[in-house]
């Protein structure tokens, strides 16, 4: 499914006409954003239509018009599938004139565009895929990874539990990139503060059936059953766990990888007291309530994920960038400029984005409410603790990123 979307000049009364790319007078040629997700699977509430809708409106709040730019907005569905992505991309750039593809969930599709991206020279911004690869050794001068990461989950949630006794671990591994690196993530965590890992077992990515996998879990006797996976497979997981009651034998649930629209899929009664970590939540302060309110109203009341959130905060950062170069066709100088400048959005507040592409900013740990606690459909979580960016996410030194080495060098990497 693709989805094609003219936006040039919402806020002076004249968008809709797709004409109007022709006829606005720009300082460099018309720009193409292209979001790229799961818009029919287990990941479409998470990122799907709902990022579209982000990134129309950071490009409304961007006011291209007044910048010399006008912006256009495609969107596909790669299906969680890496060749189905990598395909898609490649068309896209050569092909279709996109210049930058945004929000891509699913740590291997993530990988997958990424590389052709790289190999294009355009620019790709990933809000939604976890694996913290992305800025490691195969680090790419051509990516921006915006939201949160492997690394980033597990100091927060597999932090927090650790710290609450739980020393012992077993996972339920969803067997794909994103698993595999979530696990491998706080396992080293885990290890580092003396606990175990007592076992794991790897389940089909997407999974129907999480009856065998938990029950493995529960006999290990571990403290924590760690859910290595996301979206519809961490809903039916958590179900699941419920039915069998885990949690009642003395076991706790770490959701390693949870979104808001996971826990109002789950609702609070089933959800609540599971402690997890985001980047993003509508209902942090002002300027996160103004957005997820305007969010809302186009889109059939539901509130913005971080996905989704991180898809508008990328693409505003991405435009300014551009609109400061005055180039679109050079993917490598465009994301050199999106470092060196700071981000600044009414979402994830100011920040910077390292050398090795790692946007940094707060994260924070979260419980899910009681629901005598919720006063609404959307109140679903407390604030435990937050987590400063410089602690949340890998040290620059220790991802193993060349880009790194070769910024000491000139003297300018940032931590």
């Amino acid at each position: 499914m693709r989805v094609r979307v003219l936006l040039t000049a919402l806020l002076a009364g004249l968008a809709s006409n797709m004409a109007a790319v022709a006829e606005v007078p720009a300082k460099v040629p018309p720009v193409k954003i292209g979001v790229l997700n799961d818009r029919s699977g287990v990941y479409a509430d998470i990122s799907g239509e709902g990022s579209v809708v982000a990134a129309r409106m950071a490009v409304e709040d961007f006011r291209p018009l007044g910048h010399g730019l006008a912006v256009e907005i495609v969107a596909g569905d790669h299906q969680n599938k890496p060749a189905v992505g990598a395909a898609l991309a490649r068309v896209w750039y050569d092909r279709e004139g996109v210049d930058a593809i945004f929000d891509v969930p699913t740590s291997s599709v993530a990988l997958a565009v990424h590389q052709v991206t790289r190999e294009k020279n355009k620019v790709f911004v990933d809000s939604g895929a976890g694996t913290a690869d992305l800025t490691g050794p195969d680090c790419s001068p051509n990516t921006v990874h915006w939201t949160f990461d492997t690394v980033a989950l597990a100091n927060g949630t597999g932090g927090a539990m650790v710290k609450r006794g739980g020393d012992t671990w077993f996972f339920v591994t969803a067997d794909y990139a994103f698993g595999e690196a979530v696990q491998r993530d706080t396992t080293a965590l885990i290890l580092r503060n003396g606990g175990q890992v007592l076992g794991s077992v790897k389940t089909p990515f997407p999974a129907s059936d999480f009856a065998p996998s938990l029950r493995q879990a529960q006999a290990s006797g571990a403290k924590v059953i760690g859910l290595a996976n996301a979206g519809g497979d961490t809903i039916g997981a958590v179900r699941e766990a419920a039915r069998l009651r885990l949690t009642e034998g003395g076991q706790a649930l770490a959701g390693l990888l949870i979104f808001s629209s996971d826990i109002h899929a789950l609702t609070p009664k089933v959800a609540q007291g599971l402690v997890l970590t985001e980047p993003f939540y509508w209902d942090l302060n002002d300027a996160t309530r103004a957005f997820s309110d305007r969010f809302a109203r186009r889109f059939g009341g539901r509130k913005p994920t971080a996905a989704q959130a991180g898809v508008y905060a990328g693409v505003l950062h991405y435009l300014k960038a551009v609109a400061s170069l005055h180039v679109v066709d050079d993917g490598r100088r465009v994301v050199a400029k999106m470092k060196e400048l700071p981000t600044d959005d009414p979402l994830f507040g100011k920040g910077t984005i390292r050398a090795d592409g790692r946007k940094i900013h707060d994260m924070y740990l979260f419980e899910v409410k009681k629901p005598a606690e919720s006063k609404g459909e959307w109140d679903l979580y407390r604030v435990l603790a937050t987590i400063p960016g410089s602690e949340a996410f890998r040290p620059l030194d220790q991802g193993g990123c060349p880009l790194v080495v070769k910024a000491a060098q000139a003297g300018g990497a940032r931590p």
